[in-house]
C-alpha cells in the first residue's frame, strides 16, 4: 500500500456533481439521483418520481440499519442484564467462529518466535454498549489489563470514536490511537498526553484532513439567505438540527465522521405518514407549502428509525463527498475515499516496523461491522487472525469470536501471562 500521499483518492468521482441521496447495504457506497424534483413542467411527476427513489434508499438503509443492530441482553458482570440461554443457531455458528478462549493455545502456538501486534476497538469491546454514548468508561480493571498486554505487545486502539474522545476513556500512553475509523492516526499517545505540540505533530497521519470543514457543516447548525430560497429542502439543515425532534436520537462529531446514535429511538411507530399523497398533482407553490407543512407534522409524528434513515439521508444530499456507513445502533456519516479500518490497521504496522508478515502476528478484536474492514485484511494477509465480540450469529470475516468485554479481558490477561511464562 503505498502510504507516501497523505490524501487518498476518492473512490466515487462521478459522483462528485451529484447529491447524495443514501445507501444500500450491500456495499455501503453512496447512490446519487437527479438533483431537484421539482420544475414547471410536469413537476409533480419528477417529485413523485424522486419520492419512490428515496424510498427504495431509505428502505434499504433501514434494513442495514437493522441487520447490525440485533436488540439483544448482555452480560451482568458488566453491569446488564444477564444472557439467555444458546440457541442452536449460535451453537452452529460457533463451530465456524470459535471461541478464542477456547482456542488459546491454538492461537499462541502459531505466534511461537514471531511478535504479536493487537488492534483493539473501543465500544462494545473494552467498554460495554450504553444508552449514551459519553457514558461508555472504561472500568478499571479492564484498563488494567489494556496497560499490562500493551506493555508486553504492541498495541492500538481503532475506533470510529474521536481520537481525543477514545484516548479521554482509555488514559493510557502506552498504546498508539486511531479515532474516526483510522482517518485520524497518531503513532504515539505520550507526546499528546504531556501536551508536546511539535511531537503531537510529527506523529499524526489524516487522510481525510481536506473533509473537516464540511464535516462540521454537517453537524452543526448553519443557514444563509439563499437556503431561504428553497424551503422545502434540508440540505441547509445539519444533523443536529433534523434530529433535535426524534427522541432519542444523538448526534456525535467524531471529527473525521458525524455520528447519528439511534439506540434510544422507537424502532417503529405505527403511525401513517401524512406525508405520502396520492391526490391530483397540485401547483407548483402549493406543492412547497404542502411539503413544508407536512414533513414538520411528519417529524413530530413519525419519531422510528425509518425517520431517522430519511432524515439522513435528506441531510446528505447537498454533500456529495460524503457516505453513511451503519455500525451497532448507529449511522456515521464519513468522507468518500478509500480509507478504513482495514487500511489504518496496514498503516500502523508499516509505521511501526511491523509489517513482516512472517514474523508478526496481528490480532485485531472488534464487534462492529466497521471491523470488518480489518478482519478482512488479516484473512486477505493469511497473516493474524480476526476476533469478533458478539453474543448473536453474525456473518463475519474473523477467525475466532469472544462474547463481551469481559472475554475480551480474560484473553488479554491470558495473553499477558502466556507472554511472561514464554521468556
Amino acid at each position: 500500500m503505498d502510504l507516501s500521499n497523505g490524501s487518498p483518492v476518492i473512490t466515487d468521482p462521478m459522483a462528485m456533481g451529484q447529491p447524495l441521496m443514501g445507501v444500500l447495504p450491500s456495499n455501503m457506497m453512496p447512490f446519487s439521483i437527479m438533483p431537484g424534483g421539482y420544475s414547471s413542467a410536469g413537476g409533480a411527476g419528477v417529485s413523485v418520481s424522486r419520492r419512490k427513489i428515496e424510498e427504495v434508499l431509505v428502505n434499504g438503509l433501514l434494513d442495514a440499519m437493522k441487520s447490525s443492530s440485533p436488540r439483544k441482553k448482555h452480560n451482568v458482570v458488566f453491569g446488564q442484564e444477564n444472557l439467555p440461554e444458546e440457541d442452536p443457531a449460535y451453537s452452529a455458528w460457533i463451530t465456524k467462529c470459535p471461541s478464542a478462549l477456547a482456542s488459546f493455545k491454538q492461537i499462541v502456538a502459531s505466534a511461537q518466535g514471531k511478535k504479536i501486534a493487537l488492534f483493539l476497538d473501543y465500544d462494545g469491546t473494552l467498554s460495554p454498549i450504553v444508552d449514551d454514548p459519553d457514558k461508555a468508561v472504561m472500568s478499571p480493571v479492564m484498563r488494567a489489563a489494556v496497560r499490562n498486554v500493551a506493555k508486553q505487545f504492541p498495541a492500538a486502539i481503532v475506533s470510529g470514536r474521536s481520537r481525543k474522545k477514545v484516548l479521554e476513556f482509555v488514559k493510557l500512553k502506552e498504546l498508539c490511537y486511531a479515532g474516526s475509523h483510522g482517518m485520524d492516526i497518531m503513532t504515539s499517545s505520550a507526546n499528546y498526553i504531556h501536551n508536546t505540540e511539535k511531537g503531537k505533530e510529527a506523529n499524526l497521519f489524516q487522510p481525510a484532513r481536506e473533509f473537516l470543514p464540511m464535516i462540521d457543516e454537517v453537524h452543526f447548525l448553519f443557514h444563509s439567505e439563499a437556503n431561504q430560497l428553497h424551503p422545502l429542502s434540508l440540505v441547509s439543515k445539519s444533523l443536529l438540527e433534523v434530529t433535535s425532534g426524534i427522541e432519542g436520537a444523538s448526534v456525535e462529531n467524531n471529527k473525521f465522521c458525524v455520528s447519528v446514535h439511534y439506540r434510544n429511538v422507537d424502532e417503529k411507530v405505527n403511525i401513517m405518514s401524512i406525508r405520502q399523497f396520492d391526490g391530483p398533482a397540485p401547483s407548483l407553490l402549493l406543492w412547497m407549502y404542502l411539503q413544508i407543512h407536512l414533513t414538520f407534522l411528519h417529524v413530530c409524528c413519525s419519531q422510528d428509525w425509518k425517520l431517522v434513515a430519511r432524515l439522513v439521508n435528506e441531510v446528505l444530499e447537498g454533500f456529495p463527498r460524503l457516505k453513511v456507513t451503519n455500525g451497532r445502533m448507529v449511522l456515521e456519516v464519513r468522507p468518500v475515499i478509500d480509507w478504513d479500518k482495514g487500511k489504518a490497521v496496514e498503516f500502523l504496522l508499516q509505521s511501526l516496523g511491523l509489517s513482516d508478515s512472517e514474523n508478526v502476528i496481528p490480532i485485531y478484536i472488534g464487534d462492529d461491522r466497521t471491523d470488518e474492514d480489518a478482519f478482512k485484511v488479516l484473512r486477505e494477509r493469511n497473516c493474524g487472525y480476526g476476533i469478533l465480540v458478539s453474543q448473536v450469529p453474525k456473518e463475519t470475516e474473523a477467525f475466532y469470536s469472544l462474547r463481551d468485554p469481559s472475554e475480551v479481558m480474560e484473553f488479554l490477561n491470558s495473553l499477558v501471562r502466556w507472554k511472561k511464562h514464554s521468556i
